[in-house]
């Protein structure tokens, strides 16, 4: 059974989740088309990357002429669907940020996606994220490609939900994939409640033969990491007025941050001006051995985030035995139960971000051991990816085996459907 996914960048440094996705689905006798519109745009440091990027067919390498040949076809094949696509276009780019020239590259890029699916015999399309990669699988599907679903992931998603037409896009698909009981609350919110039932919850998972020998928490000072990227909405321009009040009464508390973005140079700033650059550690960029090794010499992961969807670092951080100080936001205390797994503290809050991390540098060892097995024992019970990817793959083959709802129209040549 062959399953096209449909992404706008990957792989990407921060969505290790969607090769893990992937890989979880072909062990179980998927075939997967990697479909991205484009490649990252950083260097791809983890092994499993470059390989995710061998195997990934990018539409806008195809060039121009070809997108615009394969509109062509596809209009040529099926005429009534091409004139719904591009009527379907133009009103999502009439309330879309991005306006309707964007949409218009969409549907061009939709018809390059449908062609590549009705060659390559894909039965079915999955886009992560309901952003253009959704919308592109969305035009495919109403130009005569594969039916498709997507995931949701948050926050970008419910910050617009009307300019990103998510309404439109989940009530088209066959079903929809929240990676939370919060994704799937605020999902239910853009459709009717005959449509509830079509919003699935698959979480993301982790390899848990990858957390297989969890180090123990070290001796030493206490020395807290933050994964992420340098973003407004990770949260991190509060670590260092946090860590600055924190030392105050934890005075050998260590930070390492690992990541990269935007915000390095107003973070390394704050870092001078707050003079607590002795305490902290810029790591840039790590492969998954990195962060692995990283998590092994912290005491704790501190995840001081504005918005979120549910962190995969924070299943990683609890995978490696290691409690979580974390803001009490969307997904999070799903996974993060404050004094069993870790700390919540409200987002934005300073005072109580630097209070949490006196908390964590004063937690003696043996009790940082207990609710890392805590978080442990709960992180592999929700998050196995192995098993996370076969309620996914039940999904696909209910899709496949639904009967259709969209008959082709007398204009059409070809049938409107690819799905049996």
């Amino acid at each position: 059974m062959k399953i096209a996914y449909i992404l706008n960048t990957y792989p990407q440094p921060s969505h290790s989740f969607i090769r893990r996705e992937i890989r979880a689905l072909e062990r179980q006798g998927f075939e997967i088309d990697r479909i991205a519109m484009r490649a990252a745009d950083v260097p791809l440091i983890d092994a499993g990357d470059r390989e995710e990027a061998a195997r990934t067919h990018y539409v806008l390498r195809a060039g121009a002429l070809r997108l615009l040949r394969d509109l062509a076809y596809m209009a040529w094949r099926a005429p009534r669907r091409m004139g719904a696509a591009c009527a379907l276009a133009r009103r999502c780019g009439a309330r879309s940020e991005v306006g309707r020239l964007r949409h218009m590259i969409y549907l061009a890029e939709a018809a390059h996606v449908a062609r590549r699916c009705a060659a390559t015999g894909a039965l079915h399309a999955h886009a992560h994220f309901g952003t253009n990669a959704a919308a592109v699988a969305m035009l495919s599907h109403v130009m005569g490609g594969p039916r498709y679903s997507f995931t949701v992931h948050g926050p970008e998603e419910f910050d617009a939900p009307r300019s990103l037409s998510l309404a439109e896009k989940m009530t088209r698909a066959a079903f929809t994939v929240a990676i939370s009981s919060y994704g799937r609350a605020q999902l239910s919110r853009l459709v009717p409640h005959d449509l509830w039932a079509r919003i699935r919850i698959v979480h993301c998972g982790i390899e848990p033969e990858l957390f297989a020998a969890p180090a123990p928490i070290p001796g030493g000072p206490p020395h807290l990491v933050a994964i992420g990227r340098f973003v407004e909405q990770k949260g991190q321009m509060m670590l260092p007025g946090a860590l600055r009040r924190a030392l105050r009464e934890a005075p050998d508390l260590h930070l390492t941050l690992i990541g990269d973005g935007p915000l390095r140079g107003a973070l390394e700033a704050d870092i001078a001006v707050a003079g607590i650059g002795g305490h902290v550690t810029l790591a840039g960029w790590q492969d998954e051995a990195g962060i692995r090794a990283a998590l092994a010499r912290a005491h704790a992961l501190v995840m001081p985030s504005f918005a979120e969807g549910l962190p995969m670092v924070v299943m990683e951080a609890m995978a490696a035995a290691r409690p979580v100080l974390a803001t009490h936001i969307a997904g999070t205390p799903e996974l993060v139960q404050d004094g069993v797994t870790g700390w919540l503290v409200p987002a934005g809050d300073e005072a109580a971000l630097a209070e949490a991390m006196v908390r964590v540098a004063k937690t003696p060892q043996g009790d940082l051991e207990e609710m890392g097995a805590a978080g442990r024992t709960r992180v592999l019970a929700r998050h196995d990816a192995d098993r996370e990817a076969a309620k996914l793959a039940d999904l696909f083959r209910e899709a496949l085996h639904r009967p259709r709802t969209q008959p082709p129209g007398p204009g059409n040549r070809t049938a409107s459907d690819t799905a049996p």
